[in-house]
C-alpha cells in the first residue's frame, strides 16, 4: 500500500527531485531549425490565464525545475537553460516536440554545448503538457504564446504516438499485456522473482549488486520497501511510467531538492547508474525480520564490565575528542581535537549514522546503517569497542538514558528495518525488550508496513526516550522506569518525522516532519504536543541550532533540502510569547540540499552546509551568517578548495564545534578511492586553521565532539 494519496499530482510529482533533463530538457534544445515538424501547428499568441500559469508553474516545479532550475537557468554542462533560450525563440514549437518525443545528442543553447538524454514526457497528459509549455513560453523573457491540449493530442497522433501513451504505455500500439507476453523470460533465479511484468530484465548477479548499492546509497531516504519519506517513493507503479532513461538521468545528475548526483560526482559508474535505473522498476525484495533470537546471536561482550578500567588510563582530553564517521570503510576515527591527530580507528558497522555519548562521557555508542551498534570505551589506554550487537538490518538512531537516577542504565536503538526499537543494557548492550512500530498513519489512518524509527532523544525532564516514527507521523514517549511494564504515550504529529533536537532549555523537542513541510514541537516536561509549525521546503535540521536573537529572543534553526531557506523559530513562551513556536525569520542561503546547521553558545556565527546540492561550487563550500547582523546575508567559505585534495566530489558536510567553541570542523567527503579530509576553521576569524589529511580519513561524514554531544550543545 502506498502511503501517499493516490492522486495524479503525486504520480506526476514522483521524483520531482529528478529533474532528469527536466520536463523540458532539451526542449530548449529543440530540433534543427530546418527540420520540419510532423505536425506543423502554430503557437497561438497571447498568454495563458492566471490559473493555467499557476498549474504550469506547479507542474514545472515537480517535473522540470530540478534540472532546469526554478529560474530556468539550467545547469551548465548538464541541462540547457530555458530562460531566454535562443532555441525556443527560433522556433517555439521545439518545446512541444521535445516534451512529447524526447531528444538525445549534442545541442547548442545560448552559445554553449550540451550532450544528454531528454526522455519523452509522454506519461503526462495532453492538458498537463499544455500547461507546462505555456508556462515556459511565457516565463524568463521567452517569446510567449500558448499551445492547447488539443494541439498536444494532435501532435502525438501525427508523430505516431498514441494518446494512451500518456497513461504510461511505453511502446505505442503494443499494450502492456502484449509486451509481457512477447518478452523473454526473466533471467532471475529464486533469489528474486518480480511480479512486475514489464520491468527491464536483470540477471541474479545484477540484482544482487543493485540491492547492495540501494541499501548503501538509497534506502535511508527512500525506504527499504521504497515507499519514500525524505526521498520520493520509488515503487514500480511509479518508476515504470518514468522509464529507464528518466531514472538514469536522475541518478546520474541528482537534483537541487537533495538527490545526490551519484553519477556525475563519480560515486557510481555509468554501468551502475543503468543497473540502478533498471532495478528501481522491479518489486523491492522483501527483507527478513530480525528478532530477539537474531539479536542475541549477534550480541558480544568483548570486554566484561568487571575487566574494564576503573579510571581513565590515557592522557587524552576526552572532552575534546571527535568521533568521526568513516562512512565507506565501516569505521569511526577518534580524533584528538587538541593535537588534530587520530588517536585510533575502531571497526564499526557500515556508514555509522550517529555517535552518541554516555552521560558520563566515557562511552561512545555508534550505530551503522547495517544495524550494528558498537560500544567504545574512551577510558582505555587505547580506546576500543567493548561490546557490540546487531539490532536490525538497517538502522539510524541510538541513545542512552539521561534522567537523574537512570544515567546510562539503558540504551535504546531504532531500526529502519525491521520497523522497531530495542531497549538494551547501557553497559553491555544486552537486549531486553523489542517494540514494533508498525501501525496506522496519523492522516489517512492506513496501515503502514514500514514505519521507520528516525530520531531518538533522551528526556532530561522524565525517565523517557522520545522516539520519532517516520512514516506514521507519531512521536512515542517511552517510559523506561519499569521496562517490564513498559508504558508508552503516543503523540499524533505529522507524517515523515525525521531528525530534530532540543531548544536551549532542554525542555522542548523540535523535530522536522520533512516531507510534510513542518516542524513539530513537544514539551518533554508536560509530555504533550505544543505546535505544528509550517515551513518550506523539506526541512532537515540535524539537531538544529540555538541562539539568542536580539529581537525574537531564543530561536531554533533548521535548513532545508528543497530550497535555500534557513528558518528561525521562536522558542521562548515565557519571556517572548508573541514569537514562541512561530517562524520569525527566513534567511536565504546558497541553495537546496542542506543537511546541517550549527552554532555554539560562545559563537556569533551560524553555519549552513549544502552537501547535496548538485552544483559543485555550492556543495564544496559553506555559508556563514553573523548572528548579530543576519540581514547582511552570508559569507561563502571555499572549504573544498582549502582542503586542496585534487579530484573528487568534495562535499562539505556537518559543521561541528570543538569543546571550547572557538573552532568549527567540516568533513570534506569524497569517494572511497579519492582523497578526503577534515578542515578546521577559526570560528572568530573565519580563516583556515588546519587540514587533517591523514590517509585513514576515508569518506568522512558525521563528527561528534564528546563535550557538545554529552551536553546537547548545538
Amino acid at each position: 500500500m502506498n502511503v501517499f494519496p493516490r492522486s495524479r499530482s503525486r504520480r506526476v510529482g514522483l521524483l520531482a527531485a529528478a529533474g532528469l533533463l527536466a520536463t523540458l530538457g532539451a526542449l530548449a534544445a529543440g530540433t534543427d531549425k530546418n527540420t520540419p515538424l510532423e505536425h506543423q501547428a502554430e503557437v497561438a499568441r497571447g498568454k495563458p490565464d492566471a490559473a493555467a500559469m499557476a498549474k504550469g508553474a506547479d507542474l514545472y516545479k515537480k517535473n522540470c525545475a530540478a534540472c532546469h532550475q526554478p529560474n530556468g537557468q539550467g545547469l551548465e554542462g548538464a541541462f540547457p537553460p530555458l530562460a531566454k533560450s535562443d532555441f525556443i525563440a527560433a522556433n517555439p514549437m521545439n518545446v512541444l516536440e521535445t516534451t512529447v518525443k524526447g531528444r538525445q545528442g549534442k545541442m547548442v543553447v545560448n552559445g554553449k554545448e550540451y550532450n544528454n538524454v531528454m526522455p519523452a514526457m509522454s506519461y503526462l497528459s495532453d492538458e498537463e503538457l499544455s500547461h507546462i509549455i505555456g508556462y515556459v513560453l511565457n516565463s524568463w523573457d521567452n517569446p510567449g504564446g500558448t499551445i492547447s491540449a488539443k494541439q498536444v493530442a494532435d501532435y502525438r497522433q501525427s508523430a505516431g504516438l498514441e494518446a494512451k501513451q500518456a497513461a504510461g504505455e511505453r511502446h505505442p500500439g503494443a499494450g502492456e499485456a502484449v509486451q509481457a507476453y512477447q518478452s523473454q523470460p526473466s533471467q532471475l533465479t529464486e533469489f528474486h522473482r518480480s511480479s512486475v511484468l514489464n520491468a527491464p530484465q536483470m540477471t541474479e548477479p545484477e540484482f544482487q549488486k543493485a540491492q547492495q548499492i540501494y541499501f548503501e546509497r538509497c534506502a535511508g531516504c527512500h525506504g527499504v520497501l521504497r515507499k519514500g519519506a525524505t526521498g520520493k517513493p520509488l515503487t514500480p507503479d511509479l518508476t515504470i511510467a518514468k522509464g529507464t532513461d528518466y531514472l538514469k538521468a536522475l541518478i546520474k545528475f541528482g537534483s537541487p531538492a537533495g538527490m545526490p548526483n551519484w553519477g556525475s560526482s563519480g560515486q557510481l559508474s555509468d554501468a551502475d547508474v543503468d543497473l540502478m535505473a533498471r532495478f528501481l522498476q522491479h518489486d523491492p525484495p522483501q527483507p527478513p525480520e530480525w528478532g530477539m533470537e537474531q539479536m542475541r546471536g549477534s550480541w558480544k561482550v568483548l570486554v566484561p564490565v568487571g575487566e574494564r578500567p576503573t579510571s581513565k588510563q590515557n592522557n587524552l582530553n576526552l572532552d575534546n575528542i571527535f568521533a568521526v564517521t568513516l562512512r565507506d570503510t565501516g569505521e569511526v576515527a577518534l580524533i584528538d581535537g587538541d593535537t588534530k591527530k587520530i588517536v585510533t580507528t575502531v571497526k564499526t558497522g557500515y556508514a555509522v549514522h550517529i555517535s552518541r555519548l554516555s552521560h558520563s562521557g566515557r562511552y561512545v555508542y555508534t550505530i551503522g546503517r547495517d544495524g550494528r551498534i558498537d560500544l567504545i570505551d574512551l577510558w582505555m589506554k587505547v580506546p576500543r569497542a567493548v561490546a557490540e550487537i546487531r539490532m536490525g538490518l538497517e538502522a539510524r538512531s541510538v541513545e542512552t538514558s539521561k534522567f537523574k537516577g537512570f544515567e546510562d542504565k539503558y540504551a535504546i536503538a531504532g531500526a529502519y528495518w525491521p520497523p522497531q526499537f530495542v531497549i538494551m543494557d547501557g553497559a553491555t548492550l544486552e537486549p531486553f525488550k523489542i517494540v514494533s512500530t508498525r501501525g496506522m498513519t496519523v492522516t489517512t489512518q492506513e496501515y503502514h508496513p514500514e514505519p521507520r524509527v528516525a530520531a531518538i532523544v533522551a528526556s532530561h525532564q522524565n525517565p523517557e526516550f522520545i522516539v520519532n516514527v517516520k512514516e506514521t507521523g507519531r512521536i512515542l514517549l517511552v517510559d523506561y522506569s519499569d521496562i517490564g511494564n513498559l508504558t508508552t504515550t503516543t503523540i499524533d504529529a505529522k507524517e515523515f518525522l525525521h531528525d530534530g533536537g532540543w531548544d536551549s532549555t532542554l525542555r522542548y523537542f523540535l523535530t522536522a516532519a520533512n516531507q510534510s513541510n513542518a516542524v513539530v514541537v513537544v514539551d518533554s516536561k508536560e509530555r504533550k504536543l505544543v505546535a505544528k509549525i509550517p515551513v518550506t521546503e523539506t526541512p532537515h535540521p540535524g539537531r538544529g541550532a540555538n541562539f539568542n536573537h536580539r529581537e525574537y529572543g531564543p530561536v531554533w534553526v533548521t535548513s532545508a533540502l528543497g530550497n535555500d531557506h534557513v528558518t528561525l523559530i521562536g522558542t521562548d513562551p515565557d519571556k517572548h510569547p508573541q514569537y514562541a513556536w512561530k517562524v520569525v525569520k527566513v534567511l536565504h542561503g546558497q541553495g537546496g540540499g542542506s543537511l546541517f546547521v550549527k552554532t555554539h553558545p560562545k559563537s556569533r556565527n551560524l553555519w549552513v552546509d549544502t552537501p547535496l546540492n548538485p552544483e559543485p561550487a555550492i556543495s564544496q563550500s559553506v555559508a556563514v551568517y553573523d548572528i548579530d547582523n543576519l540581514d547582511a546575508g552570508f559569507q561563502v567559505l571555499p572549504i573544498g578548495e582549502w582542503a586542496d585534495l585534487g579530484p573528487g566530489p568534495k562535499r562539505i558536510v556537518q559543521p561541528e564545534y570543538n569543546a571550547r567553541g572557538d573552532e568549527i570542523w567540516f568533513s570534506v567527503w569524497s569517494g572511497k578511492e579519492e582523497k578526503s579530509a577534515i578542515v578546521v576553521v577559526d570560528d572568530r576569524t573565519r580563516k583556515l586553521k588546519t587540514v587533517i589529511k591523514d590517509p585513514r580519513v576515508i569518506t568522512p561524514t558525521g563528527k561528534f565532539n564528546v563535550y557538545n554531544t554529552v551536553h546537547d550543545v548545538y
